[in-house]
């Protein structure tokens, strides 16, 4: 990680109320856990829910395991984000790419030395759910929403490992 703290981290889905508020409480609570200097927010690749709390139904879910996401307001990505971030996450495929086609947009309006963001999968280096994409749960049951908090775990688990390795080989 970069020695500027704290490292910043931003969780990407489509409306931002359901899968990447939910992605952003579980990480924070899992770097929180082992003393990462990181701050974790989240937003959406549309415009869908302004100022929305997380779905109802992602807030019962995320309660029953102890996580609050009623605090949370969906927020729109924006082209500043990729200044701001350290590392921008995406819940799946397609949002990866409308990530990406942002970024190129932020990398003509900032210039390449301003943008610090990398982008990835929100799996990228989970061994049990490997690069897949974190389903929208939106139009599903309480299954859907227990899918997403189960990758949300295992994804931060394996995010929290790669950092605190990132740490250790950049102090060395």
């Amino acid at each position: 990680m970069p020695t500027k703290m704290p490292y910043k981290i931003l969780c990407v889905c489509l409306g931002n109320i359901c899968r990447s508020p939910t992605a952003e409480v579980v990480l924070r609570q899992r770097c929180e856990a082992q003393k990462l200097a990181v701050q974790v927010d989240s937003a959406g690749t549309s415009n869908y829910h302004p100022n929305k709390a997380p779905d109802l139904r992602s807030q019962k879910h995320a309660l029953q395991r102890g996580y609050d996401l009623s605090a949370l307001r969906a927020r729109q990505l924006l082209m500043s984000d990729f200044v701001d971030f350290d590392l921008i996450l995406a819940m799946d495929l397609d949002n990866l790419q409308d990530i990406l086609t942002l970024k190129q947009q932020a990398l003509i309006k900032y210039g390449q030395h301003q943008l610090r963001a990398e982008v990835a999968l929100m799996s990228e280096h989970d061994a049990k759910f490997s690069k897949q994409a974190v389903p929208d749960p939106y139009y599903g049951g309480d299954a859907g929403f227990e899918r997403v908090l189960d990758q949300c775990e295992s994804s931060s688990d394996a995010w929290v490992a790669h950092l605190k390795q990132k740490v250790h080989r950049d102090a060395v």
